[in-house]
């Protein structure tokens, strides 16, 4: 499922050192003139390495190149954020015997909350992170941004449905448990130590009827004030680290 060509712009420290450091080709870097910052010139030694051109410019060109103020004074053109293969996620998780995690978001919109949703996944040690081709926000720079590096350390795939994706994910073994807010069932009575898939749906509206029909379990966070519902990026994160608490605590026994 690998897609795509085009030039993409990445920006921010992080994301454009996990980018230079990846597979991905990389054409030229930009740097903010009178930058002297040693994180700066790690990244500048990284790209001569790999033989991009460092171009200096103004930082407010550099700005108007990807259209944020938070570029921290860095900027790659690169190809195009190539997405794994489901298939390929499906086969790292075989390996881990057992244990696989896998987090899938129906429907996020926002950059920011799917980047802070693979930054996780990636922290709880997830073999891959599933989100709709369609209907759906992709891996944009600004996604990339709010990763933090991560969208080059744990592999994304996109489908074209996300039910057939669930059914396939059963069939391998995994149970999927999915966050709803109604649900009469709680995170922390769910077993989440074996293979198991975690489902998060957009923000708002959370996950669509029919992606819930084909849950095996549907769990709500406990909430004890506030508001009437958690962030998106926020709900995964909770069920994410409650897995790894899960699986932590088994391992020490």
């Amino acid at each position: 499922m690998g897609e795509g060509h085009k030039d993409e712009i990445v920006y921010g420290i992080n994301p454009v050192r996990e980018a230079l450091r990846s597979k991905r080709r990389a054409f030229e870097l930009f740097v903010a003139e009178q930058a002297g910052e040693q994180r700066l010139a790690r990244i500048v030694a990284l790209a001569e390495e790999a033989g991009v051109s460092v171009r200096r410019r103004q930082r407010q060109d550099l700005t108007r190149l990807c259209g944020s103020e938070h570029h921290q004074g860095v900027v790659l053109r690169t190809e195009a954020f190539r997405y794994a293969a489901f298939e390929e996620i499906l086969a790292t998780c075989r390996e881990h015997a057992g244990t696989g995690l896998i987090l899938l978001l129906d429907g996020i919109q926002d950059p920011h909350n799917l980047g802070a949703l693979v930054r996780t996944a990636a922290c709880a040690g997830a073999q891959g992170v599933i989100i709709p081709r369609d209907r759906a926000v992709g891996v944009t720079p600004a996604a990339e941004k709010a990763a933090a590096g991560a969208t080059a350390t744990v592999p994304i795939a996109q489908v074209t449905n996300v039910v057939h994706a669930i059914d396939e994910l059963k069939e391998a073994g995994f149970w999927v448990f999915g966050a709803a807010a109604t649900a009469e069932s709680l995170l922390y009575d769910q077993d989440l130590t074996g293979n198991v898939v975690l489902v998060v749906g957009s923000e708002g509206e959370g996950i669509r009827p029919l992606v819930q029909q084909h849950c095996d379990v549907l769990y709500a966070i406990p909430l004890l004030g506030g508001v009437a519902s958690l962030n998106a990026s926020v709900a995964g994160g909770i069920s994410l680290f409650e897995a790894v608490r899960q699986r932590v605590s088994t391992a020490r026994r």
